[in-house]
């Protein structure tokens, strides 16, 4: 079974990319704080990875759609607690502990979280929203979790526009960087729950862990 030609589903490029790039840029950043060893997130990584492969080698069928689905959430909830199990490690640091030798450090860390934490929650809205890419491309999908500002000027957009992986990042962007939803509004309590917490990441870790670095740096 597989989703129709007409509600085809989306590219699973713009999402593997993102999984990858980050990957590669936390392998770059020497020295930041690990809870979870690095193999295990690798191999969810890859893990994830594989599901969005078979998805779009079977054209979505549905198994595997289901499949992907099931790991993403997994895979954004524990990363997710990970990070935040980190953010407690670094604030430990930065309170009890002289920062000047772990600055540099504490810097990576601030942004390997900071990134982790973007990544997560723009997986976790997409697979989230409405049931799921799946769903949204099958006009099955059930209650929206975030309304966005497209659907108001329909003249200016093709037929059947839903929001893909990009307009999640873009949204999980915005609220790591502004602490606000900008243009798109949650209308669910665990949208609304959700974006707090990825904010509150975000402030944790820019006004507190990297600021403080940032001060530790030898002049």
């Amino acid at each position: 079974m597989s989703v129709s030609a007409d509600t085809r589903h989306e590219s699973r490029w713009p999402p593997a990319l993102a999984i990858v790039v980050v990957l590669l840029l936390l392998a770059a950043m020497r020295g930041h704080v690990f809870v979870i060893p690095v193999w295990v997130s690798h191999l969810a990584a890859l893990v994830a990875l594989t599901a969005m492969a078979a998805v779009a080698i079977t054209n979505g069928r549905v198994r595997w759609l289901r499949i992907e689905r099931a790991i993403i959430l997994f895979w954004a909830v524990v990363y997710g607690v990970n990070t935040l199990v980190e953010l407690t490690d670094m604030l430990g640091v930065t309170t009890f502990h002289p920062p000047g030798r772990n600055a540099f450090s504490l810097m990576s860390s601030s942004v390997a979280i900071w990134v982790a934490n973007v990544l997560a929650f723009s997986l976790l809205f997409w697979q989230m929203d409405r049931g799921g890419p799946a769903a949204r491309a099958s006009g099955a999908s059930g209650r929206p979790d975030w309304v966005f500002p497209q659907p108001a000027v329909p003249e200016d957009l093709p037929a059947g526009w839903r929001p893909f992986f990009l307009d999640y990042l873009f949204l999980a962007y915005n609220t790591a960087t502004s602490f606000s939803p900008a243009d798109v509004s949650p209308l669910t309590h665990r949208a609304k729950m959700l974006m707090m917490a990825e904010s509150m990441i975000s402030l944790l870790t820019t006004v507190i862990v990297l600021s403080r670095a940032i001060n530790a740096l030898p002049s």
